[in-house]
């Protein structure tokens, strides 16, 4: 019969790559976890390893197993968790977490009164993941995903919270200051200033330039929002965010938006959910405060 230490065995001596530490892990002794491998093997009917010297390597049996065991040891580790915080009287910890880099202050505008409202909710604010934004949702690592590109896949369920314009931000200074638009041509001279965020899931590119056949003179990445506008104010380059967020930090920076293109582009931000919780009362009270985040214009 197939049992949970089962799994817990096949994913630490995968993670750790021998019995030896994997024992540790599991705080048994290495020959009791041994014991374990032999009687689970026979158990099974299959071997789960093969044997290389020191080395185990999983037999196809064994891959399945290291499947299942990342999908259903989260889930029930995340149960009991959750089971440990009812006990204690609490409701548990929102685990937040974000695709969108310029959403911080946004997710602030949210954080603050969710606290005041749900005093036995914690929060938490997760950006990497190992197996990225899904992945981590479907792992149980994150409760709620901030993002602006909702991947729909079953057992998930994303809410549109707020429309946005994704703008060009340049310094006030920057010859195209005050123009009603540029279009993709028009950067060819230019340092586009970014996230460090593969190509692929940066608008500018997929929306703006790259339909129009055309890239910028040079690419620098940075980390941080107030950086970069600092940068851009400077006129060390140009960058591409939500149009509420350059109007926030065009009141201490010396900043301007330009839309992009004629019709400028559209955006959206998503929150998702586990269709499993997405009736979780304070998860519920969460989506429905981020609808009404007043944000300027």
């Amino acid at each position: 019969m197939l049992e949970r230490i089962h799994l817990a065995i096949v994913r630490e001596v995968e993670r750790e790559g021998s019995l030896t530490a994997a024992a540790a892990v599991l705080c048994l002794t290495q020959s009791a976890l041994s014991h374990c491998v032999k009687k689970m093997e026979q158990q099974l009917g299959t071997p789960v390893w093969t044997r290389e010297g020191r080395h185990l390597h999983l037999t196809q049996a064994g891959q399945y197993l290291l499947g299942l065991a990342n999908r259903l040891l989260p889930q029930l580790e995340h149960a009991e968790q959750l089971m440990r915080q009812y006990a204690g009287g609490l409701r548990g910890t929102l685990r937040i977490g974000m695709e969108c880099h310029p959403c911080y202050q946004w997710l602030l505008k949210i954080v603050a009164p969710f606290l005041r409202n749900w005093p036995d909710v914690d929060v938490d604010v997760k950006q990497k993941f190992q197996f990225g934004g899904i992945g981590a949702l479907f792992g149980y690592e994150i409760d709620i995903l901030v993002t602006p590109d909702p991947l729909h896949k079953p057992g998930l369920r994303f809410e549109p919270v707020f429309d946005y314009e994704q703008v060009l931000v340049v310094g006030a200074q920057h010859r195209f200051a005050g123009a009603d638009y540029i279009l993709p041509r028009q950067l060819a001279d230019e340092t586009l200033i970014t996230y460090p965020v593969e190509i692929e899931r940066l608008d500018i590119y997929q929306q703006f330039l790259l339909p129009a056949g055309c890239s910028p003179k040079q690419h620098k990445t940075i980390e941080t929002t107030d950086i970069m506008l600092e940068m851009v104010a400077a006129g060390r380059g140009v960058a591409a965010l939500p149009a509420w967020l350059v109007a926030e930090y065009a009141k201490k920076v010396a900043i301007t938006a330009v839309r992009l293109g004629r019709h400028g582009i559209a955006k959206q931000i998503f929150l998702g959910v586990r269709e499993s919780d997405a009736n979780t009362d304070y998860l519920e009270a969460f989506v429905e405060m981020a609808r009404h985040v007043e944000l300027p214009g």
